[in-house]
């Protein structure tokens, strides 16, 4: 399960100016110019995001073997989604997972659609299905769609379902998994991001 970098970042930073100052110190008292601390990796737009990913030509995700490939087509966000989403494959479901905080050891519904979308840097704090209900804007989107009701929700991001109902699924998977084969949305209300 991806950690979040900030703190790698953090700690790193941390680690780099200690051993600066030993050096420092170990100059027989003397000061001696303290060399800047090295430069951090960078770090994806969401914070714990994937910056890169497999991907596919075109315009829709591919799964292969339980891997999801984000279309050269999509725009970044769409794309970081798609790999965050990849992040969950072997998580179990748990009922209320993923709604403290987007790192947790299980998801549930809509954790697993907090956990995606924040991965491509479009939700700040994770929801629950009811409060997905007033996200976004109505209707379908273009690349990613929240269908929501008030005890469910999934996305479906650029053709592939990202759910953690086995509904329409041959593997019969529960939790976190993504789908190839769409699910009804009668009963749930699509909505998505603005633009996308």
């Amino acid at each position: 399960m991806r950690r979040p970098v900030g703190l790698l970042v953090s700690c790193m930073a941390v680690l780099a100016l200690g051993a600066s100052s030993a050096l420092a110190q170990t100059a027989g008292g003397a000061e001696a110019p303290v060399p800047p601390p090295p430069t951090p990796a960078p770090v994806a737009p969401s914070g714990d995001a994937p910056a890169a990913g497999p991907t596919v030509p075109g315009a829709t995700a591919k799964l292969k073997a339980g891997v999801a490939y984000a279309p050269a087509d999509a725009p970044a966000p769409v794309q970081r989604a798609i790999w965050a989403g990849n992040d969950l494959q072997s998580s179990p479901y748990r009922y209320g997972g993923g709604h403290g905080d987007f790192v947790d050891t299980g998801y549930d519904c809509s954790g697993t659609v907090s956990y995606a979308l924040h991965g491509g840097g479009l939700l700040d704090a994770p929801l629950d299905s009811s409060s997905f209900l007033q996200w976004g804007e109505a209707g379908p989107g273009q690349w990613i769609t929240v269908y929501t009701n008030p005890g469910h929700a999934y996305v479906v991001i650029a053709g592939l379902r990202l759910d953690t109902s086995a509904a329409n699924d041959p593997r019969g998977l529960k939790g976190p998994r993504w789908r190839k084969r769409a699910r009804g949305g009668e009963g749930f209300t699509p909505r998505h991001v603005t633009g996308l």
